[in-house]
């Protein structure tokens, strides 16, 4: 979300002092607090039904350290400051008091001080569109609900309760249909590029604003940065844009043909398609099995690329990671020996996927800071546990990613 043209974190006091002096009223996403909310259940209560009524609306921002005032039948602003104050702490409290007041929780809230002169400060919180709306104040069994209109906050009424709900309902549908028209697409062969017969490795990486009217990103940015849609098992090979956006391939190594492909599309969606991890034929193999390393440090490099390519263009999160695997009934998971070892012991024959496709579950992202190899834990233990295993192997008993370290 920007603020004048710029990202939370590039916000300096020269651009709160130009709010001031182009006196930029409070409006629909912009509210300014010459003070911090104090600590009594009347001022938390207020201060939280300003926060929900921005993620309830269209989102916004809510500076403190900035006051309007009314002079000689004008509005005018003062940069006031909000004095020597812990800033730490500040935000701390204001975090935990929107985390423990508000339900559902909101996703995606980011908090910024801004150093002025000397020891003064203003704080700066920027609160995201929410797409798991309606939210409600529910400090000290205050239980409602606000939303945000030009002339600032209100209590939502039946016919405002009734969209945002049916809004909420709408993402989580839409989310569904654009994955299965995509896995129809790919399992019927309609891809951008032509891919081989056979079993495939399909990650999506869809951003809940994806479905906004007009959502559209300028593709034209990645282009000096070709890497960050890297396919999944190999450097891209050529690229070229189409009717859904930008889409760069990898070609077999006598560059007959396609083998994997990621697909970016104007609304900050992401798609990538692998033939390659999963064919015995291409592996050079005589039986059908997922490379278990491989597959996993490949996943994991693909999902922290294409992170960087979604905040490179400014789609804002949350995001949804999607993990499926087509035609892989019969397959099995190769581990490391010793754990193979182990599992033989266990089993007369070797556990098999005993289904064409498996769609994984989608992973929620609140923002663009967390860790690829976290995130898609809970995917990979989906696909051992397809496999006839009890989760990857790949996790010690804190939930860390070996494979970042080194091949067990």
């Amino acid at each position: 979300m920007l603020l004048m043209g710029k990202q939370l974190s590039e916000i300096s006091v020269e651009d709160l002092q130009r709010l001031v002096e182009n006196k930029v009223l409070e409006k629909k996403t912009l509210e300014y607090k010459q003070e911090l909310p104090g600590s009594s259940d009347a001022q938390k209560k207020k201060f939280l039904a300003e926060v929900s009524s921005f993620a309830n609306a269209a989102g916004g921002h809510i500076i403190f350290g900035i006051a309007e005032k009314e002079e000689q039948d004008e509005t005018t602003l003062d940069l006031c400051g909000l004095g020597s104050v812990n800033t730490d702490s500040e935000i701390l409290r204001l975090e935990n008091s929107i985390r423990d007041g508000i339900r559902p929780r909101i996703l995606g809230i980011a908090t910024e001080p801004i150093r002025l002169e000397g020891e003064d400060v203003a704080i700066i919180i920027e609160v995201p569109r929410s797409w798991s709306s309606p939210h409600r104040v529910t400090f000290s069994g205050h239980d409602k609900f606000y939303t945000r209109d030009s002339a600032g906050k209100h209590s939502m009424d039946v016919d405002e309760l009734r969209a945002a709900f049916l809004l909420s309902d709408t993402i989580a549908e839409r989310l569904r249909n654009f994955r299965v028209e995509r896995l129809s697409r790919i399992i019927g062969g309609e891809t951008p590029v032509a891919l081989p017969d056979g079993p495939k490795i399909v990650l999506h990486i869809v951003p809940f604003a994806a479905f906004q009217p007009g959502e559209r990103f300028d593709l034209s940015t990645l282009k000096s940065h070709k890497k960050l849609l890297t396919p999944l098992d190999d450097y891209p090979s050529g690229s070229r844009y189409n009717l859904d956006g930008l889409v760069y391939y990898s070609n077999r190594r006598d560059n007959s043909s396609p083998y994997s492909y990621t697909q970016a599309f104007w609304n900050g969606s992401i798609e990538a398609v692998d033939t390659n991890l999963l064919s015995p034929e291409l592996r050079g193999l005589d039986s059908a099995y997922i490379p278990s390393g491989n597959f996993e440090e490949a996943l994991v490099g693909a999902v922290g690329r294409y992170r960087s390519a979604q905040e490179l263009l400014g789609v804002e999160a949350p995001l949804v990671i999607m993990l499926s695997l087509l035609g892989v009934r019969g397959f099995h998971i190769e581990a490391p020996k010793r754990v193979m070892q182990v599992q033989r012991e266990l089993h007369a024959e070797q556990p098999v996927i005993d289904r064409d496709d498996v769609i994984v579950p989608g992973t929620i992202a609140d923002d663009f800071e967390f860790e690829p190899s976290a995130i898609m834990k809970n995917a990979f233990d989906a696909v051992w546990n397809a496999a006839g295993w009890p989760g990857s192997v790949y996790y010690d008993e804190d939930a860390n990613w070996k494979l970042g370290k080194k091949r067990s």
